[in-house]
């Protein structure tokens, strides 16, 4: 296994480029899926769930190739519509699949997904879109057993505004028989982009942005080529980190308008920033004043940059409270945190900061992959060397984070720690 070695102190400063979205990359890959064909994908980042997602793909019979940022997807000679546990298990998006395949074929055999350690995410919202579209479901040791003749047309309501869940009801949507109404549907821009990719492909969707998508099925798609939008997460964490190391950065490639809410707290916490034809620049000014977030889905402040604003929180001038109301148990980089001497203090799904005026270099293990980018940032701001051990959870979501970070002049290394879990 790997570590990363961060020797803090060095205020960051230079430009980034921004890959493309993981959140957006995964489920139009299985879109892929609902016709035969060869697809042409653009921007597609470099990552561990993305390899993982192609290596289902050529499970299920799809020929998938990466070069560079384009992905080449085949799913002309695609199969056999199973997605089996030994491969589910290591990431949620898997679930993806669901949709497409039980559209296509007709039946789909899935594993009930794995992913991150950090808790439940149960996939009844996928399953009730599936059924209220006529799927028979059984749930068989550990597996999601599908079938249906042609779906049909349905008004459904999301009691959560499920992300996955709206992009799975949607891919299936666009075979069905008839007009399907997601209401309360996920706004996410990785949805947005999901839609647009299926309209390309010959869907009939409105509502995008919205919380009532309205898709009319139609009887057969087409492959398309497409782009990957900005990864927003991975914009908004190069901005924490530049901010926590008191330094200044620009943001290339990135989209602004995706990060309205995330620049806003960056504003009030007294960072400089400027939008332009260049990117977005971020440049830290005077002291880290203290600023309170409560997680909302799009377009409100996002759970996924959470455990980062914890750590930026725990070196502001002041007392914080950052509370996540998307998820209750997502907190694992708090006693982490703790290690590297921040004053930080769980309680329900809220975290009381009192900013400290430095943090100090310790070995710290990552648990899952937001909490791997918060400790990042805390060792980039700590006084002397922090080990950061299992870094394998940020190769999910963080394409050459060691190579970008050191271009913005930080101290830090890829090692290994000798260690087997």
């Amino acid at each position: 296994m790997d570590k990363f070695i961060i020797e803090g102190g060095t205020p960051l400063k230079g430009e980034v480029e921004i890959s493309g979205s993981k959140n957006a990359a995964l489920p139009i890959i299985t879109a892929c899926l609902l016709a035969p064909g060869e697809y042409r994908l653009h921007n597609i980042p470099k990552l561990r769930d993305v390899r993982t997602i192609a290596h289902l793909m050529r499970i299920i019979g799809a020929k998938v190739e990466l070069a560079e940022h384009t992905m080449l997807v085949d799913t002309s000679h695609a199969d056999f519509p199973e997605a089996p546990y030994e491969l589910v298990k290591t990431m949620r998006a898997s679930i993806y699949v669901l949709g497409p395949l039980l559209a296509r074929f007709g039946r789909a055999r899935v594993s009930l997904p794995g992913g991150c350690a950090w808790g439940p995410r149960p996939v009844d919202l996928h399953l009730k879109g599936m059924e209220s579209l006529g799927a028979k479901i059984e749930l068989d040791q550990g597996y999601i057993n599908a079938r249906s003749k042609r779906l049909a047309g349905k008004q459904i309501y999301l009691d959560v505004s499920s992300v996955g869940a709206t992009g799975n009801i949607m891919m299936a949507a666009t075979l069905a028989k008839g007009t399907t109404l997601i209401e309360n549907a996920a706004e996410e821009p990785e949805i947005v982009n999901l839609g647009e990719f299926l309209i390309r492909m010959g869907a009939k969707i409105e509502g995008l942005g919205s919380k009532r998508i309205h898709i009319k099925g139609v009887e057969s798609l087409h492959p398309t080529e497409f782009s990957i939008i900005p990864d927003r997460i991975e914009s908004g964490t190069y901005l924490a980190a530049a901010m926590i190391s008191r330094g200044e950065i620009t943001l290339k490639g990135c989209e602004p308008g995706h990060l309205s809410e995330v620049l806003a707290k960056f504003r009030e916490a007294g960072a400089e920033i400027n939008i332009g034809e260049s990117g977005v620049q971020l440049a830290a000014a005077g002291a880290i004043k203290p600023v309170n977030i409560t997680t909302a889905v799009y377009p409100g402040y996002p759970t996924d940059m959470q455990a980062q604003w914890v750590a930026l929180m725990s070196i502001a001038a002041g007392s914080s409270v950052v509370t996540d109301t998307i998820y209750s148990d997502r907190f694992a980089h708090v006693p982490e945190l703790q290690r590297l001497g921040a004053d930080v203090l769980q309680k329900g799904n809220s975290v009381f900061i009192r900013g400290v005026k430095k943090l100090k270099g310790a070995p710290v293990m990552s648990t899952d992959l937001r909490a791997s980018a918060s400790l990042v940032l805390a060792a980039l701001a700590a006084e002397g060397v922090s080990d950061i051990h299992r870094v394998y959870h940020i190769d999910r979501g963080y394409e050459a984070i060691v190579d970008k970070l050191k271009k913005l002049g930080a101290k830090i290394e890829r090692a290994d720690d000798g260690m087997q879990y």
